[in-house]
């Protein structure tokens, strides 16, 4: 799994008492896709992060918030998670929103402090480098702010401005010497330096309402979901001109580079389906789902991704290969992106 690989999930209380039937049965699910190990995920409308037993879907852990985190990421010793409070359910709702980064001790499976982001607010966007930099996007202010010592930093080392307007969604380079922000009401995507507040960002407007992008696994193309467009884009990493378009069957709400393959897989919330891409963005597979898939994340060894269902409080275990479903395991209230630990 890679590092840059944001993982989540938003849920609620996971396990009433009534909820055993539909435990038993993810149980059996799971087991039969072979997956072992934990699934950490970030409960958006449950206000809390959980842990699962992948095996058989059990609750082991669950950490209440504050309302509404989202996006997260992981350092490379898998030790902590540091959880966006972005504060508010969409991004079309009203309020300020929050202005941390919540510390997750993964092994105590609980909150260990906070990183105030203050005054800057609705903490969305979360990535991470090879030297385990947390870089963390403010939707309202447009603005990166860079956290060079997560573990024990008590605020930002510093901050750029991004060049977008309600800026969503963060993707960064290995080394950390590149950042790609979307803007969702400038329609651009922005290349800034997370390390030069002088250097001015370079901006392209990629189509309508561009929410997720991605690096190739060589960081030479990002790849861009426009969404009010229905097209996958193609863009030159360095300088942002585009390479190719396509339009694509329904709502590309997240792009994915797989790791270590030459392909992508996207999520779409309009016809409920993942789909794999090859590197000229030609469909290769397909499958839909029960519910609305959002997240993706990927297992560290495996041909296997866990695809967060939004609308019926479940993880879906898919098997990359031959896109078969391997089984689902209960959650919280609208999963969204997920970690396995």
């Amino acid at each position: 799994m890679t590092r840059r690989a944001v993982l989540g999930a938003m849920g609620g209380g996971l396990l009433a008492a009534g909820a055993a039937p539909g435990l038993a049965a993810a149980a059996r699910q799971a087991r039969s896709g072979a997956v072992d190990g934990t699934l950490f995920v970030v409960e958006k409308s449950g206000h809390a992060v959980a842990f699962h037993d992948v095996s058989d879907g059990r609750l082991l852990a669950r950490v209440p918030l504050d309302d509404y985190p989202h996006e997260m990421v992981v350092d490379s010793a898998r030790e902590r998670a540091y959880v966006g409070h972005y504060g508010v359910r969409m991004s079309n709702d009203p309020g300020a929103g929050g202005t941390s980064v919540f510390v997750i001790d993964l092994a105590a499976r609980e909150l260990v402090r906070t990183i105030d982001l203050s005054p800057f607010n609705r903490i969305h966007g979360i990535a991470i480098d090879d030297r385990d930099r947390v870089y963390a996007l403010s939707e309202e202010k447009g603005v990166l702010l860079r956290i060079d010592d997560p573990q024990d930093a008590e605020g930002p080392s510093a901050a750029v401005r991004t060049g977008g307007i309600k800026t969503h969604m963060v993707v960064t380079d290995r080394a950390g010497t590149r950042a790609y922000v979307t803007g969702l009401l400038s329609h651009t995507v922005s290349l800034v330096d997370p390390h030069d507040a002088s250097a001015a960002p370079v901006v392209a407007s990629p189509g309508r309402l561009p929410e997720s992008c991605a690096l190739s696994e060589d960081e030479t193309r990002l790849y861009v979901g426009a969404r009010e467009d229905k097209e996958l884009v193609e863009l030159d990493a360095r300088t942002l001109e585009e390479r190719k378009r396509v339009t694509v069957p329904g709502d590309p709400l997240r792009v994915y580079a797989m790791p270590g393959r030459d392909e992508l897989l996207t999520t779409d919330i309009e016809n409920r389906t993942v789909t794999r891409y090859d590197s000229e963005l030609r469909a290769q597979r397909s499958t839909t789902f029960d519910g609305t898939p959002a997240g993706i994340s990927f297992h560290p060894a495996e041909p296997k991704a866990f695809v967060t269902l939004l609308d019926i409080d479940q993880v879906a275990i898919l098997d990359l290969e031959t896109f078969a479903h391997l089984g689902t395991i209960p959650t919280g209230p609208e999963p969204d992106v997920t970690a396995l630990i």
